[in-house]
């Protein structure tokens, strides 16, 4: 068993830390601080090929597979951890269930601006009353001739404020089998997108409004029965989110570090203090431990899709090692590590933001948990009798 990357993952990871450091170093802690979407990155990540890393090459992607896209969001994070952002929206999420299910006219009309990185899908998932419940959404749709009419409003959409395409979870009928997903255009009558509200971690969200929405029926991604196909993409989008926790909390470990080395107090350096040593060796296990199942996941994906299993604990263990080695890194550099005049504290705010996002760290343990006992656990109560 090898459990080093092949010469070929290592050849990569070199070309995107080469890249990102002539690229992406410089405003990287300008872009961390500012609300607004970094095209200006977005561009050069798309033509230095790292967007639609995964994808087939017969839609505009690079033929890649899911490490080198875990990779790619590794190497970038450790200069611009913003960027980081860019390659999982152009490689996981929304994006991926997209490129796996649309049809050839629909890539047509909208890969080219999605991977060149000149516009942005968004999610509309969750609802007012269907979070971590999904499958209690109630936004509708209902077929009229060459049109379906979609009716409801959607929470929490990442890019939201800035996507040009939404894709919408909706209903198509009772149950499970009834749901499905649609296409939305931004400027689509009906549709109607919130003014921005701000997360912890200064991303920006805006409430979709859909009310008596028509799209072609040529915007249709799943019918009826899709929503399991929907679920099985959405596993993937969790080794994103895993990949910028983990790869933001091994940022944060290296700037503490460096600060160790240097920084002296009663007259020695902070790396000399057992205690200071005994917090960089918890930091080092749990970065080492989450990055292992992120690569087994990873690799799972090569020929196929990873199981649920996998990417749940992938997502949970960098989730964890992400948000408590960056915080405990904040820790070891005190005040210069609260400050916004270093990107540990937005690493810190982000990280917390992913143990929330893509399935809570609470839904990822009961997952576990049923691949444990082999059966299921309904989170519901018992029917009455």
């Amino acid at each position: 068993m090898n459990f080093e990357l092949s010469s070929e993952h290592i050849a990569y990871t070199d070309a995107v830390r080469r890249f990102s450091l002539a690229t992406l170093a410089k405003g990287a802690l300008a872009r961390a601080h500012s609300p607004h979407y970094p095209w200006d990155s977005a561009a050069m990540l798309a033509q230095q090929g790292l967007l639609g890393i995964p994808f087939p090459e017969q839609d505009g992607g690079q033929g890649g597979t899911l490490m080198h896209a875990v990779l790619a969001i590794q190497e970038v994070a450790q200069v611009c951890p913003r960027s980081a952002d860019i390659v999982q929206a152009g490689n996981f999420g929304p994006i991926r269930t997209f490129v796996e299910y649309a049809t050839p006219e629909q890539k047509a009309r909208y890969l080219p601006d999605l991977l060149a990185g000149r516009k942005l899908i968004s999610l509309g998932m969750t609802e007012p009353d269907a979070g971590s419940a999904v499958t209690d959404l109630r936004t509708s749709a209902r077929r009229e001739g060459d049109h379906y009419v979609i009716n409801g409003s959607k929470v929490f959409s990442t890019h939201s404020p800035e996507a040009a395409l939404f894709l919408v979870y909706v209903r198509f009928g009772p149950g499970v089998q009834g749901i499905g997903s649609v296409l939305v255009d931004r400027d689509t009558p009906g549709f109607r997108i919130g003014e921005p509200s701000t997360f912890m971690n200064g991303e920006r969200w805006s409430q979709l409004y859909l009310e008596e929405c028509r799209i072609p029926c040529g915007n249709l991604l799943l019918g009826e029965g899709g929503f399991k196909k929907q679920i099985a993409g959405f596993n993937v989008e969790r080794l994103g989110n895993a990949s910028r926790a983990l790869a933001l909390g091994r940022y944060c470990f290296h700037q503490a570090r460096n600060y160790a080395l240097i920084r002296k107090q009663f007259g020695r350096e902070l790396c000399e203090f057992q205690g200071i040593q005994w917090k960089f060796a918890d930091m080092a296990m749990k970065l080492e431990q989450a990055q292992l199942l992120l690569y087994r996941a990873a690799m799972e994906g090569e020929h196929g899709l990873p199981t649920a299993q996998s990417t749940a604990m992938a997502k949970l263990a960098c989730n964890l090692a992400g948000w408590e080695v960056s915080n405990e890194a904040m820790q070891v550099m005190g005040g210069l590590g609260f400050s916004q005049e270093s990107l540990v504290e937005y690493c810190v705010r982000r990280t917390r933001g992913w143990m929330i996002a893509g399935g809570s760290v609470e839904m990822l343990k009961n997952r576990i948990a049923e691949g444990v006992f082999e059966r299921t656990f309904s989170q519901r109560p018992p029917s009455a009798a």
